[in-house]
C-alpha cells in the first residue's frame, strides 16, 4: 500500500491527466462543430455507424451471409470517413514554426488515402462478383430487400448533407517577398510574414473523398435492390454478381480522377488550372518597365484552389523595386494565385 503522500500525489497526477484528456477532446468537438461540413461529416459518420451495427445484427438474426459482408462493408467505409473527419480538424490547426503553413495539406492526404480506399473497395466487389458469376449462390432476396432500402436512405441522407459542399470562396492573401539576389550588382530586400489558410472544406480533396464513399455505397444499395427485384420476379440471380460488377467499375472510374488530383498536388506539379495563364502572365511582367526576364518561375497547388508561386525576376538596377513587386503580384493574383514570392535581379542593362 502506498503512503498517503504518494497516494495524493498519483491521484492528482492521474486528475491532471484526465483534465487535460477531456479539454483536449472538447477542443476536437468545438473544432468539428465549428464548420458545417465537419459537423455533418461527424453526424454522418455516427449514422454510418449505427446503421452498420443495425445490418450486423439483422444479418446474425436472419442468417444473411450477404449482410454481415455488406455491415463489415459498411464499417470499412466508416474509417474512411473517419480519416476524412480527422483530417478535417487537423487542417484547422493553428501554423507554428515547424509548418508555417499550417496543416492544410492534410487535406489532400486524406482524399489520397480515401481514394486508395475506394479502389480497395471496388476490386474487392469485383472479385466476389466474378466469383458469384461463376457459381450463383443461393441469394434470400426477401431478407436483403429491406435493409438494401434502409441503407438507401441513409446515404440519401449523406448525399443531401453534402451536396452543397462544392463551392469554393476566401479572401485572397497576397504577400510579396524580395529576396537576396545571386549574381553581380544586386540589392535585396528581406521581410517574413506568418499566416494562416483558410481551407474550404466543401472543394477539398477531403469532401470529394467522403463524397465518393457515400456515391459507391448508394450505388451499392441501388444495386442490391435492382438485383433483388429481378431475382423476385424473373429468378435472375446472376442479377447480383452482375449487379455487383458493374458498381465496382463505377467506384473505380469515379475514384481515379480523385486519386490523379492527389498525385499531381503531392508531386508539387504545376496548377493544372494555371497551364493557359502562365504564359500570358509571364509576357505581361515582362512588359513591366525595367523588368528583363522572368527566370526560375516555380507555382504549385498548397492546398484545393490555394495557388503558391515564386520566380525571380531580371531587372534594371534603376527599376523601382516596389512597383516591380506590386504590380507581378496583381498580374498573377488575378489568375488565382494567392501568394506570390518575387526576387529580383539586378543587371547593369
Amino acid at each position: 500500500m502506498l503512503p498517503l503522500s504518494h497516494k495524493d500525489a498519483y491521484q492528482s497526477y492521474s486528475r491532471g491527466i484526465g483534465s487535460r484528456m477531456k479539454e483536449k477532446v472538447q477542443g476536437w468537438i468545438r473544432l468539428i462543430f465549428s464548420d458545417r461540413n465537419s459537423r455533418n461529416l461527424f453526424l454522418f459518420l455516427l449514422l454510418n455507424l449505427s446503421f452498420a451495427f443495425v445490418e450486423l445484427v439483422y444479418g446474425v438474426w436472419s442468417n444473411s451471409l450477404g449482410l454481415i459482408s455488406d455491415s463489415f462493408h459498411m464499417f470499412f467505409d466508416c474509417t474512411g470517413l473517419l480519416a476524412g473527419l480527422v483530417a478535417s480538424v487537423i487542417t484547422k490547426w493553428k501554423a507554428n514554426d515547424k509548418y508555417s503553413y499550417g496543416y492544410v495539406r492534410a487535406e489532400i492526404l486524406a482524399g489520397f488515402v480515401n481514394g486508395l480506399f475506394l479502389l480497395f473497395i471496388s476490386f474487392f466487389l469485383m472479385s466476389e462478383a466474378v466469383e458469384r458469376a461463376i457459381e450463383p449462390p443461393e441469394v434470400k432476396h426477401e431478407r436483403l430487400f429491406i435493409v438494401s432500402v434502409l441503407g438507401l436512405l441513409v446515404n440519401l441522407v449523406g448525399i443531401y448533407a453534402f451536396q452543397h459542399g462544392h463551392g469554393h470562396g476566401g479572401s485572397s492573401h497576397g504577400h510579396s517577398h524580395g529576396g537576396p539576389s545571386h549574381g553581380h550588382s544586386h540589392t535585396s530586400n528581406n521581410h517574413h510574414h506568418s499566416h494562416d489558410i483558410e481551407l474550404d472544406a466543401g472543394n477539398s480533396q477531403i469532401m470529394k473523398g467522403v463524397f465518393l464513399h457515400i456515391l459507391a455505397d448508394t450505388l451499392g444499395s441501388v444495386g442490391v435492390i435492382i438485383s433483388a427485384v429481378l431475382m423476385q420476379m424473373f429468378g435472375w440471380m446472376i442479377a447480383d454478381p452482375i449487379c455487383s460488377m458493374f458498381i465496382s467499375i463505377l467506384i473505380a472510374l469515379s475514384v481515379l480522377a480523385l486519386i490523379k488530383d492527389s498525385i499531381l498536388i503531392l508531386m508539387q506539379r504545376q496548377p493544372t488550372a494555371l497551364d493557359n495563364a502562365l504564359p500570358q502572365c509571364y509576357q505581361k511582367v515582362v512588359s513591366l518597365a525595367g523588368v528583363y526576364s522572368v527566370q526560375e518561375p516555380h507555382f504549385w497547388t498548397l492546398c484545393s484552389d490555394f495557388y503558391v508561386g515564386a520566380l525571380k525576376l531580371e531587372v534594371s538596377k534603376t527599376v523601382d523595386p516596389k512597383y516591380v513587386v506590386s504590380h507581378t503580384q496583381m498580374i498573377f493574383a488575378s489568375v488565382g494565385v494567392r501568394q506570390l514570392y518575387v526576387q529580383l535581379d539586378y543587371t547593369p542593362m
